[in-house]
């Protein structure tokens, strides 16, 4: 599990997967996202904007990212 910390919330889902170099670009995570690749808190994630707040667990490909506030 990494540990993503965030400076201000929420962040938009999309681009937690890009700023952490999960996938190249923001149109890359979009379509992860809108294709049921992405779970948060345990539940499949399509929408592309959702909200991410500090206690959030993210998983794509393998990776868990827990999130956490400055």
């Amino acid at each position: 599990m990494k540990i993503v910390s965030i400076n201000k919330e929420p962040v938009e889902l999309y681009k937690i997967l890009k700023f952490e170099g999960l996938l190249e670009s923001g149109g890359a995570a979009k379509s992860a996202i809108a294709n049921g690749l992405v779970e948060v808190n345990d539940c499949v994630e399509k929408r592309k904007r959702k909200k991410i707040i500090a206690g959030d667990t993210i998983v794509f490909n393998g990776e868990i990212l827990h999130i956490n506030l400055l």
